[in-house]
């Protein structure tokens, strides 16, 4: 039988949050986290995407904070410290805080990139009790002694995993190794998965934790209907429109590249459906309004690349669809995990042509499961609305303009941290090889750039000595 709140003794106001979230039961990962974090014990959890990992760590934030007083803060210190990798996450949780924060009287602050920085800044001088954010934009107003980290009571570490995937554990190392010695603070990490590189940042950075894993073997959510299509190139599109048609009107789509998540939105726009593409290049005010229209219900489909796959908790997705199977095995699991959330059905449906195919065998083996093959029959393919010359010659237009302003924004906003020989030669041929190190000169000849080298043990075996050149 699952866990009822009201029988944790938690605070009268974090109960109502609770009770506004509309949430009845504890999840399994709440289940087993949270009678330990109310005890104040550190926390190490792996569970499945959506089953309440950023619920469990907020209710026993909400209660610690309550239930210990401390002096008031000097300038901007934080008492709970929460880093997440994305924006979309960080986003997430700041709005899963103030729902079930509202009666708490506790300030949450997300700092991210994307928004105003002087915007940002100002907030967080003002101080926060709880501050989400991600590393980058933490660490930059950390430089600037915007925030302190001395009175960090509370640390969590969500999607640890995806922290090294993405290239941040240098930076999340920075910022942890600034706080409070983990005996003086109580620490969570939750992680789709817990790797033993993840396992290490537990035991630098943690106070003995307990680690809870929840049903390790089944890797997809057990409510999640996984089907797949085997279709030719020329055919998937076809195939998506009677499927989007037969199925439902509320879908999440999957592509592997920027350029493809676009050239999908056109088209399916252009044969009547409300789509946008959430992309890495989309601005982050364009970006928090297709999300929230897409969480709303105002738009029925949503086509992402894996930016949106992690911390997006959207309720009533009926479907996902992936339009290119992932390159990465977990990212299967992620994708899929954003339908069927907190005990929903759903239903994942993957279109597999001939240059996917190959993706196929390590995701089965990574879920350890055949996924089902259905053969769509000719009825359900949907003859596309081609576009006009127009249309074509606009969207190559718009295609070859974001590309000529990628390569000139792309490599400023960089780190230019590479060598020299590293980093693209503007104006010069793409991917031009590094100059070869400069040879010895042949004997007889004259380098001007440097004093000849004398061969060691005045030359090789039989060989005459080298002989001085004369002037001509």
């Amino acid at each position: 039988m699952a866990l009822d709140f009201a029988t944790l003794d938690l605070p009268e106001p974090v109960m109502q949050g609770i009770r506004s979230a509309g949430f009845l039961t504890a999840t399994p990962i709440q289940e087993a986290a949270l009678p330990l974090a109310l005890r104040g014990k550190d926390v190490a959890g792996q569970s499945q995407t959506g089953t309440g990992k950023t619920a469990a760590f907020l209710i026993a934030i909400f209660t610690r904070l309550l239930r210990t007083e401390v002096p008031p803060a000097q300038g901007s210190e934080p008492r709970v410290l929460i880093i997440a990798p994305t924006r979309e996450l960080t986003v997430q949780i700041e709005s899963d805080a103030l729902q079930l924060g509202r009666y708490t009287g506790l300030r949450t602050l997300a700092v991210y990139g994307g928004i105003d920085y002087g915007k940002q800044r100002d907030a967080l001088g003002q101080g926060c009790d709880l501050l989400v954010g991600t590393p980058g934009r933490l660490i930059d107003y950390l430089k600037q002694h915007v925030w302190s980290p001395r009175r960090v009571e509370v640390l969590v570490v969500d999607e640890a995993d995806r922290m090294f995937d993405m290239g941040f554990i240098a930076d999340l190392r920075f910022i942890l190794r600034r706080l409070p010695p983990p005996e003086k603070r109580q620490s969570f990490l939750f992680s789709a998965t817990l790797s033993f590189r993840v396992l290490e940042l537990t035991w630098e950075f943690m106070n003995n934790p307990s680690q809870i894993t929840i049903m390790p073997q089944q890797k997809t959510a057990e409510r999640v209907e996984q089907v797949l299509y085997h279709v030719g190139r020329e055919d998937k599109f076809p195939l998506l429109l009677g499927l989007m048609r037969r199925e439902g009107d509320r879908f999440l789509i999957f592509s592997n590249t920027r350029e493809e998540a676009r050239r999908l939105e056109d088209r399916l726009i252009r044969n009547g459906w409300d789509a946008r593409a959430l992309t890495g290049d989309v601005d982050q005010k364009r970006r928090l309004k297709i999300m929230n229209d897409f969480k709303e219900g105002v738009l029925p489909v949503l086509v992402a690349t894996d930016v949106a796959s992690r911390g997006l908790h959207i309720e009533a997705v009926s479907h996902v669809i992936n339009w290119d199977l992932p390159q990465d095995a977990e990212d299967y699991v992620h994708r899929i995990g954003r339908t069927a959330r907190a005990g929903a059905a759903g239903k994942a449906i993957s279109l597999v042509d001939e240059a996917g195919a190959l993706a196929l065998e390590p995701i089965e083996k990574f879920i350890s499961q055949k996924i089902p093959v259905e053969w769509a029959d000719d009825d359900l393919f949907v003859t596309e609305i081609k576009p006009t010359s127009e249309e074509r010659r606009r969207y190559a237009e718009e295609r070859r303009a974001r590309f000529e302003a990628r390569d000139r924004m792309g490599d400023r906003g960089r780190r230019d941290d590479r060598r020299p020989h590293e980093r693209p030669r503007h104006g010069g041929p793409p991917s031009a090889p590094a100059p070869p190190a400069p040879s010895a000169p042949a004997a007889g000849s004259a380098d001007p750039r440097r004093p000849r080298r004398r061969r060691r043990g005045g030359g090789r075996p039989g060989s005459a000595p080298p002989q001085t050149p004369q002037a001509p």
